[in-house]
C-alpha cells in the first residue's frame, strides 16, 4: 500500500525525521487556512498523487507542473486552484493521468545540495539494505547504471537493527563531516525505525538536502507498505486513499483475491503467483497480451470464482479469459463446479479456456465436457495460451 508525500511526512516527523513544515487541502476554502500555519516567505504548492514525476508533468487542461515555487501565498492559492480536481500526466501515470484531490502546501527550503535516501528490502539476503547518493533529485535507476561509485549501501541485520557505525558510513559517503554527520545518522536512526516498525516495503527520500545553514532535511517522501502486515497497523490503514486504486483492484481485495489490472486484452484466473505469472508470460509468448494478474489462492470456493469472474468483466478490454488451476489443496472437480456456476452466473459471452491439472483432474474434465456451456478444454499451459490468443485473435 502506497500513501500519499503528506502523509508519509507526518510518519518521518512522528519518528523524529526533520521535514519542512507543511499542510494539506482537499478543497479551495481550505487553502487559507492551511497556508495560515505556515511561516512567513515563499511555498511550495505539490498536487498529492501516487505516481512519481510530478514536477515534470502536465495537466490535461494544459498547465505544465505538478509541483510548483509561489513566491506569496495569493500565488499559492492561484496554483493549487489550478492542481485541485485537475488531472495529472506524467511519465509514471500512463496517458490517462490522475486526478488530482489533495494539494499540500509546505514551506520552501533552501538547497545546497541534494542527495538521495531509501531503504528497501533486499531480496537476494532477506534484509533492509540502505541505499545512499550523492546524486539526488534524479532516478537512482540512472545513478546506479552510469555511476555506481556514487552510491553507498548498508545491509541491516534484522536481529540487530541499524548500527551507529553503518549509519555514520552512510553519512561520510555522503560526504558530510561534524554536525552534519550527527544529523544524518539520528535522521537515518528515524527512517529505519519507521521501516521496520511499520513493516514498510519503502521508505524514499529524493531529495534529501543540506541548507547553506548546515541543516539536513527529508524534502521529499515516499512510503510504502507490505499489504501482508496492515492487519498490525490500523493507523496506516487509515491512511488508505481508496481514490488512488483500481476500483477493481478495491473489489478484489475485499474477497481476498490478488487482483492487479493490465492493459492487455486476455484476463487470467490462477491460483499461485508463481503459476499466474508464467500463464502471463506463456500468454506473450503466444503473441497474445494479458489484461490482469489475478491469484485466486489454493482455497478458493465458488463464491469467489463468481467475484472473479465479476471482476474480470467489469474491463472493457477483456476479449477472452483464460483459466489455469492445478488442483492442490483445491480439487479439480470442485473448482470445474465453481467455474460452470459462476460461468452461468455472470452470463459469461466471451470464450473461456479452462486447464485443469491435479487431484481429481479427470472428474472436473468430464464436469466442463458435459455442461452446456461454450467452455474449451486444454491439456497443458501451453495449449491453453495457444487456444485462448486464436479465439481472441478471431474475434
Amino acid at each position: 500500500m502506497n500513501i500519499h508525500e503528506y502523509q508519509a511526512k507526518e510518519l518521518f516527523a512522528r519518528f523524529g525525521v526533520p521535514v519542512p513544515a507543511g499542510c494539506d487541502a482537499t478543497k479551495e476554502a481550505d487553502f487559507g487556512p492551511a497556508l495560515e500555519k505556515l511561516p512567513e516567505g515563499a511555498i511550495v504548492v505539490k498536487s498529492q498523487i501516487h505516481a512519481g514525476g510530478r514536477g515534470k508533468g502536465t495537466f490535461t487542461d494544459g498547465f505544465k507542473g505538478g509541483v510548483k515555487l509561489a513566491k506569496t501565498r495569493e500565488e499559492a492559492v492561484e496554483y493549487g486552484r489550478r492542481m485541485l480536481g485537475n488531472t495529472l500526466v506524467t511519465h509514471q501515470t500512463g496517458p490517462e493521468g490522475r486526478k488530482v484531490q489533495t494539494i499540500y502546501f509546505c514551506e520552501a527550503s533552501d538547497i545546497e545540495k541534494e542527495y538521495y535516501l531509501a531503504i528497501v528490502m533486499d531480496r537476494a539476503t532477506s534484509r533492509p539494505v540502505i541505499i545512499a547518493s550523492t546524486e539526488g533529485g534524479v532516478d537512482i535507476e540512472k545513478v546506479a547504471e552510469e555511476s555506481p561509485e556514487k552510491i553507498t549501501r548498508a545491509v541491516i541485520d534484522p536481529t540487530l537493527g541499524l548500527r551507529p557505525y553503518q549509519a555514520r558510513n552512510i553519512a561520510f559517503g555522503l560526504g558530510f563531516r561534524g554536525e552534519q554527520v550527527k544529523q544524518t545518522v539520528k535522521l537515518l536512526d528515524g527512517l529505519y525505525r519507521l521501516f521496520w516498525e511499520k513493516d514498510a516495503s519503502l521508505v524514499e527520500v529524493n531529495p534529501l538536502i543540506t541548507t547553506p545553514a548546515g541543516d539536513v532535511l527529508a524534502l521529499d517522501a515516499k512510503v510504502g507498505f507490505d499489504d501482508n502486515a496492515l492487519f498490525r497497523h490500523p493507523d496506516i490503514v487509515a491512511y488508505r486513499d481508496l481514490n488512488e486504486e483500481d476500483p477493481k483492484e478495491i473489489e478484489a481485495s475485499k474477497a481476498s483475491l490478488n487482483y492487479i489490472a493490465l492493459d492487455g486484452n486476455i484476463a487470467c484466473m490462477v491460483n499461485g503467483a508463481g503459476l499466474a505469472m508464467a500463464t502471463m508470460d506463456i500468454i506473450k509468448h503466444y503473441g497474445g497480451s494479458p489484461a490482469n494478474f489475478l491469484d485466486v489462492g489454493g482455497g478458493a470456493n465458488a463464491e469467489q470464482v463468481t467475484q472473479a469472474f465479476n471482476i474480470i468483466l467489469k474491463d472493457e478490454n477483456v476479449k477472452g479469459i483464460l483459466v489455469n488451476i492445478f488442483g492442490g489443496i483445491m480439487k479439480c472437480d470442485v473448482i470445474a463446479t465453481g467455474i460452470l456456476e459462476a460461468a452461468k452466473a455472470v452470463h459469461l459471452d466471451r470464450p473461456l479456456v479452462v486447464r485443469l491439472e491435479g487431484t481429481n483432474v479427470e472428474e472436473g474434465k468430464k464436469l466442463l465436457e458435459q455442461s452446456d456451456l461454450k467452455i474449451v478444454s486444454a491439456d497443458t499451459l501451453a495449449d491453453a495460451a495457444r487456444k485462448i490468443v486464436e479465439l481472441v485473435s478471431d474475434k
